[in-house]
């Protein structure tokens, strides 16, 4: 349970994963390159900053099995997820719905965020749905600073009541 928090990102577009990583595991800055990304894009404001102290793994799978696959795999190994982001649509296997049910049959500890544009379903559907509350919704196009807010609660919810049982 301790180290880094582990986190899988289920959703068929390669550049929400990209995204994904430059938000929870942003690589070193090149402090070089602070003056011309000024010059490029402007001042622009804050830049939402995530805790130095807090270190996520993110894993990636495109499709909602292979994400089932992956919580099946690490649980089994022993070290769980502790949150998934699952995109609502992903064809042309599961969709968000399908995938988090079977995610959630096999690991009930897993927190879970639905990210989507759109969906064939609505909030009170995916509950009854799923028969589970306690769900997060990420809009998508996302905002950086919701994403380390989701992931800094979360996982931090998923740890206490991990510890819990142990002790």
């Amino acid at each position: 349970m301790e180290g880094p928090r582990r986190i899988l990102v289920v959703d068929d577009n390669a550049a929400i994963h990209e995204d994904f990583r430059k938000v929870l595991c942003p690589l070193p800055a090149d402090p070089s390159l602070g003056s011309l990304e000024s010059a490029l894009f402007g001042g622009g404001g804050p830049v939402p900053q995530r805790d130095p102290t807090l270190e996520y793994v993110v894993d990636y799978a495109s499709q909602g099995q292979a994400g089932y696959d992956m919580v099946v795999r690490a649980r089994e190994r022993g070290r769980p997820y502790a949150l998934a982001f699952v995109d609502m649509k992903m064809p042309p296997g599961w969709d968000g719905v399908e995938t988090i049910k079977h995610m959630i049959g096999k690991d009930p500890d897993l927190e879970v965020v639905i990210c989507s544009a759109y969906s064939d379903y609505s909030w009170h559907d995916v509950i009854r749905r799923l028969n589970r509350t306690g769900l997060r919704l990420l809009k998508k196009p996302f905002d950086s600073k919701d994403v380390l807010d989701l992931a800094w609660s979360l996982t931090s919810r998923w740890l206490r009541r991990a510890r819990a049982r142990i002790a």
